[in-house]
């Protein structure tokens, strides 16, 4: 390894040579960078389950791949694999079945979901029915497939048995910082020179009547349930909150080394990840946005750049009052307020909606979709300016620009927040 090959703090550089998506919008990172550009929007009435007597009704669901209910763990499956053929396959690295490198799965949490509860209660046999009987039931065998498919692990498991990845997968859930995590675990690896390779997804088909009722609860979700393709704005001041939404990203990380000696194709830089947490709230960020601007500033750091060398943002922008405002105030601290208004910024959930575990894998190939194309998606639905977040939010329509630097935020429940520095060529 030469010294063009590592980056200003001696560690090796980390490029991506693969990328894969999935969403709402359709399967592969052209059709999704197609529709993205040209404003489109993916949420629309759910159609999967019933959703008479539900708040919200709407949803960025993947619609294309299944005919009826699938559980959580499947759609996720199936939506990582989908994904990760394609970033291997641009990537064209290993033989099929024998990636060489670990794998980072950014995953949602599981549990078993209603239709299954019932097969549960209707093999107790009688009611009423208590605890015990729920566990005897389940300590029959009948139901032995369910204990593997719906352990936190198994999507993970079964994506690594696929691929043929090395080592034991990591299975990992930061809420809505999750597919950032993922990468910055993948960086992190190939900089600790534990690796040439890996392969970091962000993966959530968890869209079903459970967890649209918690999120109702929550307040978070949107209700706007009569124009679906309107009802994600964010830094809008009538937004009033995020609409679920499903998909998956993953991205093949190399040291700047191992992809040169193959000859691939760079396709962007992972110049610099940063994290912080906090414990203020099990929902609601810090007022006074310390982990967001640490988050941020860490990410900067880690990248040995400054707030001057970002050239477009790509938003969290979930689209609740909440994570709006409270993004605004991170970017203020970071940027500083005349700075942060010259610097584009916007958001994908417009248009795709809240991926949730997803979401930062998918923001991050987005991100580097933008430097590669000259163009940044729009934040669509934008019609309302809220006068406390004056933003450059790139208002319904792309814009062409030249992007040599982005920096990619999510923020997720419980105060776990990850940015990420992205590239276009290795410095």
């Amino acid at each position: 390894m030469t010294q063009a090959h590592l980056d200003k703090f001696g560690r090796p550089i980390v490029v991506v040579t693969g990328i894969g998506v999935v969403t709402s919008l359709g399967q592969g990172k052209e059709d999704n960078w197609r529709r993205l550009t040209a404003g489109e929007s993916g949420i629309h009435t759910i159609t999967r389950f019933p959703i008479e007597g539900m708040r919200t009704t709407i949803a960025g669901t993947v619609d294309f791949l299944f005919d009826g209910r699938v559980p959580a763990p499947d759609l996720s499956e199936k939506l990582a694999t989908l994904a990760v053929e394609e970033a291997i396959t641009e990537a064209g690295i290993g033989a099929k079945g024998d990636f060489p490198g670990p794998l980072f799965a950014a995953v949602p949490p599981v549990e078993l979901e209603w239709p299954e509860r019932r097969q549960l209660a209707d093999a107790v046999g009688h009611y009423p029915i208590v605890y015990r009987d729920l566990l005897g039931a389940a300590s029959s065998g009948k139901f032995r497939p369910w204990h593997e498919r719906f352990m936190f692990g198994s999507v993970a498991d079964r994506l690594a048995e696929r691929f043929g990845t090395r080592g034991q997968p990591i299975s990992l859930s930061t809420a809505c910082a999750s597919g950032g995590t993922a990468i910055q675990l993948g960086v992190e690896a190939i900089r600790r020179g534990e690796t040439d390779v890996a392969l970091s997804l962000g993966t959530d088909g968890s869209v079903h009547p459970e967890a649209l009722i918690r999120f109702s609860l929550l307040s978070a979700l949107t209700t706007a349930n009569d124009k679906p393709e309107e009802a994600a704005r964010p830094f809008a001041k009538n937004r009033e909150g995020f609409v679920m939404a499903e998909g998956a990203a993953a991205l093949v990380l190399e040291s700047y080394a191992h992809a040169v000696a193959r000859g691939a194709k760079i396709l962007g830089v992972l110049e610099g990840c940063g994290e912080m947490a906090d414990n203020f709230h099990r929902t609601r960020s810090s007022p006074d946005g310390r982990p967001i601007i640490g988050c941020m500033k860490n990410a900067l750091a880690d990248a040995g750049v400054t707030p001057d060398d970002v050239d477009y943002i790509n938003a969290h922008g979930t689209s609740t009052p909440e994570n709006d405002k409270m993004e605004y105030v991170g970017l203020k601290g970071v940027f500083g307020e005349e700075k942060l208004a010259g610097i584009p910024i916007s958001s994908n959930k417009s248009m795709i909606g809240h991926t949730l575990t997803a979401a930062g894998a998918i923001e991050a190939a987005v991100s580097l979709l933008t430097i590669a194309n000259g163009r940044i998606p729009p934040t669509i639905n934008y019609h309302i300016p809220d006068p406390t977040i004056p933003l450059d939010v790139v208002p319904n329509v792309a814009r062409d620009a030249e992007v040599k630097r982005v920096i990619s935020n999510s923020f997720g429940f419980g105060g776990q927040n990850v940015c990420l520095v992205i590239a276009g060529e290795p410095v």
